[in-house]
């Protein structure tokens, strides 16, 4: 249905769009900092769902109606900037207890679910991705084959897995040299915090974005 042609234009462009930092990769990289490289995977793994999710939104028609509509493009920007600065306030308040934080004990307190739930409502409500999906996802469908919902659904598998390896490559690194840090409490206590103040910082920049 989609011509080669199409798919490689338009993974080219999720390329270009998605190498640049935004809030996915941000997020992957404070949580890794915070809490170190399970909780980054975990996070990537949710931030891929939420990244499918819009794929799926734009799909179905609702990206279009983000698009077009002030109000729910604001309500879904707010929705995601609010949650990243409580979960940028919560790491920043328990940064001492990083401490212990590179044991496999510690790593499990956090429950698996919960940090992808958390990844993947960080993914579904990325400006970014919301942007790029309903304003340029249309453009590569071919129309004239038909089937236009399962024509965005393949599209979108394309920039999800370059984002899968790209927000993956960013954890690990994030985490390495969170691990390295960690001679130091002080410095290890320090970096929990700094994850908590960008995660902070993120969220008030996504809720800055202009529509």
């Amino acid at each position: 249905m989609v011509s080669t042609e199409s798919l490689l234009a338009f993974a080219a462009m999720s390329l270009v769009v998605i190498v640049i930092p935004g809030p996915s990769v941000l997020f992957v990289v404070g949580r890794a900092l915070a809490h170190g490289r399970r909780t980054a995977l975990a996070t990537v793994v949710g931030n891929l769902l939420g990244c499918y999710a819009l794929v799926l939104a734009v799909a179905l028609g609702l990206g279009s109606l983000a698009q077009s509509s002030a109000t729910v493009f604001t309500v879904v920007k707010l929705a995601g900037a609010a949650y990243l600065v409580h979960l940028g306030v919560q790491a920043f308040r328990h940064r001492d207890r990083l401490r212990t934080g590179l044991t496999a004990q510690a790593d499990e307190r956090r429950s698996d679910l919960r940090t992808v739930l958390d990844g993947l409502l960080v993914g579904a409500t990325n400006p970014k991705g919301l942007i790029f999906f309903a304003a340029v996802l249309p453009q590569f469908v071919n129309h004239e084959a038909g089937r236009i919902p399962l024509q965005m659904m393949l599209l979108g598998l394309i920039p999800a897995g370059i984002g899968l390896i790209c927000d993956t490559a960013w954890g690990l690194s994030a985490s390495a040299a969170r691990s390295w840090l960690a001679g130091s409490e002080r410095r290890l206590s320090m970096i929990g915090g700094a994850g908590g103040i960008a995660l902070i910082g993120l969220g008030l920049a996504v809720a800055t974005t202009q529509h």
